[in-house]
């Protein structure tokens, strides 16, 4: 059996702060002064200049923070981040045309190619925002070779919270498998889950996917609270479930003290672990497995 050590992914979620502020009228000349700011040779000025324009929510920041958002241009991941979620608050409906179209096409490129797994997920929450999520088509029956089952994932906070927990940590995955190995089944063909020799009969491998939520851990500083979140997720054979590989992993989120900013940051952090764990640890294990690229 693989033994994976625990890793621990720190998550400096400053760009989702600005999404819970109390959006201002700015003056023009401010907004013109901060985009200025978003090509300045410090990352903290561009992700302070980043973070205002998109509490202030004027359109006239979408260029700024298209240019932010490309990997090419931001050496920092945390300014790209804030520009995704920029992107998310200004593009509304209101905005139309080519700046619309601007930001939707950095979005789908950076959720696709972004260096950074947190950016990747900024942007693909920011596209879903806006009404214009891009992605992965869904894959069709017999166009692929490994099926995966995501389990019903399990939590120990011990709180109201656990059920809600459990059902979104089940689709972080799903979109994550999606997402990052679109190749790989998640349903089968005449609908329910295959047994053994359905499988044999395709020339599938199957897998099974499940997690735990160990702990959600806020720690209130003045005005600042940081969430911190452990989760373990186990990689299994399927339909057997002969568990082969563990993995651990944890985050932290920065916020206010709201019990809707602590709510927010909760799922932002279990979220971001999932995300990281699929994505790094347990596609590149199942294309090891079934030796594919």
């Amino acid at each position: 059996m693989t033994r994976y050590r625990a890793t621990t992914i720190v998550v400096r979620a400053l760009a989702i702060v600005v999404l819970l502020l109390t959006s201002r009228l700015a003056r023009a000349d401010n907004v013109d002064t901060l985009v200025g700011q978003l090509e300045d040779s410090s990352d903290k000025v561009r992700l302070s200049a980043a973070l205002n324009l998109t509490k202030l929510g004027d359109p006239k920041a979408i260029l700024g923070l298209v240019k932010r958002l490309d990997s090419n241009n931001e050496s920092s991941k945390n300014v790209r981040s804030a520009a995704a979620v920029g992107l998310g608050t200004l593009v509304g409906e209101k905005v139309k045309g080519s700046a619309r179209d601007l930001a939707i096409k950095a979005l789908r490129k950076a959720m696709a190619d972004d260096p950074s797994e947190f950016v990747k997920v900024q942007a693909e929450k920011a596209l879903e925002k806006i009404g214009a999520t891009g992605g992965s088509a869904p894959v069709t029956p017999g166009g692929s070779q490994v099926y995966v089952n995501v389990g019903p994932m399990s939590s120990k906070t011990g709180g109201a919270s656990d059920a809600k927990f459990r059902d979104m940590m089940v689709k972080v995955s799903s979109k994550t498998l999606t997402r990052v190995a679109s190749s790989m089944q998640q349903t089968w063909a005449g609908g329910g889950t295959p047994n053994k020799q359905q499988l044999a009969s395709k020339g599938f491998s199957g897998f099974y996917v499940d997690g735990t939520l160990n702990e959600v851990k806020v720690e209130k500083s003045g005005n600042t609270a940081t969430i911190s979140c452990k989760v373990s997720m186990l990689l299994a054979s399927f339909p057997e479930k002969s568990v082969f590989g563990f993995l651990n992993g944890g985050a932290k989120v920065q916020g206010s003290t709201s019990q809707r900013d602590i709510d927010l940051g909760s799922e932002d952090c279990v979220s971001a672990v999932i995300e990281d764990l699929i994505a790094k640890k347990i596609v590149p294990t199942i294309k090891s497995k079934v030796g594919t690229p």
